[in-house]
């Protein structure tokens, strides 16, 4: 199991640099077995033709010595050949006078060595030394090669990773880009062909599935913006009648009633219209730099909304911005009116800068509008009151077509308010 700090480190790191450090991780692991399976392997070959080399020495020696009872040095080499040598193994002199011809091999310490031993003479000893250090030597000049080759190896491993890793995670930062425009409106962005031409790999497959789901998605809304508009196209006509005959009607309280319904038909349809354009992205504003204290208040005068302007009076109060001055009332007029249905008790209007924000003292907005944004015909709690859901839709809606930003939140103690952001401008006749 890899360490906590471990694991935390590799969460953190992108999926470039993941592939990268795992091939890396493989490849030092594969390097490291395949070193040590080659160092083995060497190891007992010099093993191996040491202690033949040591026998074969150790019986000329024998030979001589029994012949002539001295020993030959020149018979031996560069071996070193003794009759009970002090510093021979205590293991290997056991093994000699036991009447074995036994060979001993030190390749560890600080003087590298092979043994051969024979009894000779009784509780004599013949022994053969001779020194492996040129040997050991080769074995760590092999292990420093291995040890560059595979770092090499490892080097190489990780950047072709990171390599490979880089088009992989360029194409899933595609198709993530892509997907956030998709969510965001954008129903035309599409991934295209990722990958190298002709391949069909896991990336490709998911390119193609956002793709085909995007166009799936983009024929759906256009049918049910297309549906909306020609619903509420269709009942204009019939409504603008039946609002003549209402007129023709006596007075009485029937009659207020009826005219009160039509009204309310005619608002609605006006609204499924407004809301049909601004999904087809038809509505096109025209920007011209205001002031935005004496707007805010000329437009709250006119929603007939008993509020309390704060920050809104003179000619210079708020900030100079770049707005569309019908699209902007239409946004406060909506949020002064939702308020007024919705907060219960006092309004107010408070200009800062380039913000003018709107709050009641009701119950505030719900948890689920403030999470997931305003949902068409959706009021979002029953305490909220009544309505169609279509004041905030399109209060957010003109809001994207003339750059503002509106952000909703529910102040201390009480209630709610709606805060639009517009874009400030330079004042008239002092440039851009």
């Amino acid at each position: 199991m890899l360490p906590a700090r471990c694991r935390h480190l590799l969460r953190a790191l992108g999926l470039r640099w993941k592939i990268a450090v795992l091939l890396a991780v493989g490849c030092s692991l594969v390097a490291v077995t395949i070193g040590v399976l080659i160092h083995e392997a060497r190891v007992r070959q010099v093993s191996d033709a040491a202690r033949k080399s040591a026998t074969e020495q150790l019986v000329r020696v024998r030979q001589v010595y029994e012949l002539t009872g001295q020993l030959d040095f020149d018979k031996v080499g560069e071996a070193d050949a003794r009759i009970d040598c002090p510093a021979v193994p205590a293991a290997l002199r056991a093994a000699a006078l036991a009447g074995r011809r036994t060979t001993y091999l030190d390749l560890s310490g600080p003087h590298p060595a092979v043994w051969a031993a024979r009894p000779v003479g009784g509780d004599h000893v013949l022994t053969v030394r001779h020194s492996l250090a040129a040997e050991q030597a080769e074995l760590a000049e092999l292990d420093g090669q291995l040890i560059a080759f595979g770092a090499g190896v490892v080097a190489l491993a990780a950047v072709g990773g990171a390599l490979l890793a880089s088009r992989l995670s360029k194409d899933l930062r595609t198709a993530a880009e892509t997907a956030r425009r998709i969510s965001a409106g954008d129903l035309d962005a599409r991934i295209g062909p990722s990958g190298v031409p002709g391949t069909r790999d896991e990336v490709a497959a998911l390119s193609s599935a956002v793709d085909t789901m995007a166009a799936s998605l983009q024929r759906r809304l256009e049918a049910e913006q297309r549906f909306t508009a020609d619903v509420a196209h269709e009942l204009r006509t019939p409504l603008t009648g039946l609002h003549t005959a209402a007129e023709l009607l006596p007075d009485g309280r029937p009659t207020e009633l009826v005219r009160d319904r039509v009204a309310a038909l005619r608002t609605l349809t006006e609204d499924l219209l407004e809301v049909a354009r601004l999904d087809a992205n038809r509505e096109e504003a025209r920007l011209e730099a205001h002031r935005l204290g004496p707007l805010v208040e000329s437009i709250t005068r006119r929603s007939g909304v008993a509020a309390e302007l704060t920050g809104a009076a003179g000619p210079e109060s708020g900030a100079w911005v770049r707005t569309d001055v019908r699209r902007l009332e239409r946004i406060l007029t909506n949020l002064l009116v939702n308020a007024r249905r919705h907060g219960g008790g006092r309004v107010s209007v408070t200009v800062s800068g380039a913000s003018v924000t709107v709050r009641d003292h009701g119950p505030g907005f719900p948890r689920t509008l403030l999470r997931e944004g305003p949902q068409r015909f959706m009021t979002g709690a029953a305490e909220r009151g009544q309505g169609t859901g279509l004041g905030l839709t399109i209060a957010f809606g003109q809001a994207q077509v003339i750059g503002a930003e509106v952000v909703l939140a529910n102040p201390a103690p009480s209630g709610a308010a709606a805060t639009v952001t517009l874009p400030q401008a330079a004042p008239p006749g002092c440039g851009t």
